[in-house]
């Protein structure tokens, strides 16, 4: 609906629209497969000693097996994912 009503790019927050580290994969690629331009993504090193939002940050692992995978999603669908 955003991409009809405004000429700009549709970027989704996974990590800030869940809240939950659990749900961010799950939304990132529904957010690819759905259109978004962009997606905003929390991480950090270690997120159980982060200051705040460590509870939905990735782990750098996970944001790097997330990113092959928006990759997949993103070909699925006919686009493409630039890091």
């Amino acid at each position: 609906m955003l991409k009809h009503l405004s000429h700009l790019p549709v970027i989704v927050d996974p990590s800030h629209g869940t809240g939950l580290r659990w749900m961010v994969p799950i939304m990132a690629k529904a957010a690819i497969a759905a259109g978004a331009d962009g997606v905003i993504m929390e991480t950090h090193y270690k997120p159980e000693i982060a200051l705040c939002d460590g509870h939905q940050s990735l782990h750098l692992n996970e944001f790097n097996d997330l990113m092959s995978e928006l990759s997949k999603v993103a070909s699925a669908v006919g686009r493409s994912v630039l890091c």
